[in-house]
């Protein structure tokens, strides 16, 4: 799971690094000025991804943990979360740098999404957190 773990860290480094390279480009190609969603996605993939897999391979090496119940199911459930959340902020900026007129339901609608990735994410990260925390009590040795 380390090498995993580690590979995954590195996709979403690549993710970030292509929506960094994409805000960049898209706005000065449209000559947008203006604040836009598009610029916090880099930034979400490299914390909320790179970082995120990078932190689990470090602790999984020191309090093994992936081997539980259910843990591949909920680090899949926090990527495909995380994914949502970038599908709903990439759609989010489009709008703003196309300057497009969206109605209330289209506005809803993206807000809705980037808001169901949270909560996949949200509760992914809960369990994850829980599975650890009970990984360190079977390995209380680690700490004294």
């Amino acid at each position: 799971m380390i090498r995993r773990y580690l590979n995954t860290a590195l996709l979403y480094a690549v993710f970030a690094m292509i929506f960094g390279v994409f805000y960049r480009e898209f706005t000065k190609f449209h000559r947008f000025t203006e604040k836009t969603n598009l610029s916090v996605m880099h930034t979400h993939y490299f914390l909320l991804g790179m970082f995120f897999f990078l932190i689990l391979m470090l602790i999984e090496k020191n309090i093994p943990f992936s081997k539980e119940k259910n843990t591949e199911k909920v680090v899949i459930t926090y990527q495909i979360g995380l994914n949502i959340t970038g599908i709903g902020l990439f759609l989010r900026g489009l709008t703003q740098v196309l300057e497009t007129e969206l109605s209330r339901a289209m506005d809803a609608s993206i807000s809705g999404i980037a808001g169901i990735g949270h909560i996949l994410m949200g509760i992914s990260l809960i369990l994850l957190l829980l599975t650890i925390r009970k990984q360190t009590g079977q390995n209380e040795v680690l700490y004294k």
